[in-house]
């Protein structure tokens, strides 16, 4: 279903209706034939519906309860989020669980089934950076700022997704992205920068080709901030 915005006529419109569909780039907005993209069915697709399923379950199975769901609810409307239209909107206490633990899940965690009671996102990490990717060697060098918090939390993590690699030309990039790999934090022997040597990452890297990385601090809460990106890497020999 399409969102449109009233003015003196409609002064906004994305989504899809009747065969097209409205958008808009940093250009202007445009219409588009709608198409139905192939569903693939691969195995990161289907583990991602699994763990929507599950949770959408968890959500009315104990330990959830009235007062606990009420605790998300009150999450929820503490965070403002920007709808198609760039208009502030509030997520249902539901919403929120569910991308909260569907992104702990991700990278291995609990879950966590209490709302969290600080009201608020945690912030990103200006430190974040890519560097050193290497065609042969298959991996590169993750920056971070070390002194945050989640750093030293047993359930605090740094979630690292990785874009499909475009042409050295490529300015700008929306998607798609894959989850690539996690830095895990440590009450004990919390993770130290950088990380060298990052991992497999889910899309082969060619030199020459430009890559795009994107992160989210998890913290021990449940809390999961926004998606940060950092500048794009150009991969190496």
């Amino acid at each position: 279903m399409a969102l449109v915005k009233y003015g003196g006529g409609i002064v906004q419109m994305s989504g899809s209706m009747s065969g097209n569909t409205f958008a808009r780039m940093r250009f202007g907005n445009y219409v588009r034939a709608r198409t139905k993209p192939v569903n693939p069915r691969s195995s990161r697709q289907m583990g991602a519906r699994v763990a929507v399923m599950m949770l959408a379950e968890q959500w009315r199975e104990s330990p959830m309860d009235d007062t606990i769901r009420a605790a998300w609810e009150t999450y929820a409307q503490s965070v403002s989020w920007l709808n198609k239209l760039g208009e502030s909107v509030k997520l249902t206490g539901f919403n929120m669980f569910i991308r909260a633990n569907a992104a702990i899940l991700r990278v291995g965690g609990t879950l966590v089934t209490a709302g969290p009671t600080d009201l608020g996102l945690p912030a990103g990490d200006p430190a974040f950076a890519a560097s050193a990717a290497s065609a042969a060697t298959q991996d590169m060098t993750i920056t971070f700022d070390d002194t945050l918090v989640w750093c030293d939390e047993d359930g605090g993590y740094l979630s690292i997704d990785m874009g499909e690699p475009q042409n050295p030309t490529r300015n700008f990039f929306g998607g798609p992205w894959r989850h690539w790999n996690s830095i895990d934090g440590d009450s004990v022997t919390p993770p130290t920068t950088p990380e060298a040597a990052f991992g497999s990452p889910p899309y082969t890297l060619v030199e020459g080709q430009k890559v795009w990385v994107r992160a989210k601090i998890i913290r021990e809460d449940g809390r999961v901030s926004t998606p940060f990106e950092c500048d794009p890497v150009t991969v190496g020999a």
